[in-house]
């Protein structure tokens, strides 16, 4: 069976730039084993699998996962995502995705880019100190969310460009995602994400540690919005905007694949 593929670099401004996903645009599920083999094949960090939602609260129904298991919220996958769907329609100014476990996300066209919904994940404060050493340096504050994300602030954006955490230490919490961040230079804020634990020793833009940071960095800035850069080797630039319990990222995508995967 031919299913439609699309390969997208999100949050880049150019290809080769940003977080590349796959999207698969499906008629209906098949059994879970096989969007896993079809996501490990990919071997992406995200492949989003899209199917007609019956429902009407959506356009789509949303599952992402990593070449080892589904996760709750993917933004980048997300906004590749929509980008494939408003891409091959340009009457469409908006399309809505309904997933399991992060409720209903929205992609609208913004500009020359997107503008994407996230529900905002604040984190608390709380001691980690198993992932402090896993970092190597030093560390301001911790702070986690119980869905599975640790972040920790740094005082300077060389220390997030520089560091060699430790991948076995930074898997002391099962499959958390791990944030290091800072304020930045030519942003308001830089980072970058570790996710060893769920067979990602480094993602290249994440847009749920986006979501994630939110809170904490709208509340230290004293202003609802921010520009962010996540300093992964690809890179990606992006806007976070807090609206309550949403929070709102935009960014750019790019089409570096068009096709279709063969499914058995």
């Amino acid at each position: 069976m031919r299913v439609p593929f699309t390969q997208v670099d999100a949050f880049a401004d150019a290809a080769f730039g940003g977080n590349p996903a796959a999207v698969l645009q499906l008629d209906a599920w098949p059994e879970d084993a096989v969007l896993q083999q079809v996501a490990a094949e990919n071997n992406l960090s995200e492949t989003a699998f899209l199917v007609p939602d019956a429902s009407g609260e959506a356009d789509r129904e949303l599952r992402w996962f990593t070449p080892t298991e589904e996760v709750m919220l993917c933004g980048h996958a997300t906004l590749a995502s929509g980008h494939t769907l408003l891409s091959a329609d340009p009457a469409l100014e908006r399309v809505r995705f309904r997933t399991r476990r992060a409720g209903v996300l929205e992609v609208a066209r913004d500009g020359d880019g997107y503008a994407m919904v996230l529900p905002a994940w604040a984190p608390e404060p709380k001691p980690l100190p198993e992932i402090v050493a896993a970092l190597g340096c030093a560390v301001e504050e911790t702070l986690w969310h119980a869905n599975g994300y640790a972040l920790a602030v740094v005082a300077r954006a060389e220390t997030v460009e520089q560091l060699q955490p430790d991948p076995a230490g930074l898997m002391v919490e099962g499959e958390a995602i791990v944030i290091v961040t800072a304020p930045g230079r030519d942003t308001d804020v830089i980072s970058r994400v570790f996710a060893p634990g769920c067979g990602i020793a480094e993602d290249p833009v994440t847009g749920s540690a986006h979501a994630v940071m939110a809170t904490y960095w709208t509340q230290r800035l004293g202003r609802d919005r921010f520009t962010a850069y996540q300093a992964s080797a690809r890179g990606g630039r992006l806007s976070v905007r807090l609206d309550g319990e949403r929070a709102v990222l935009g960014g750019r995508c790019v089409t570096v694949i068009e096709g279709s995967f063969l499914l058995p």
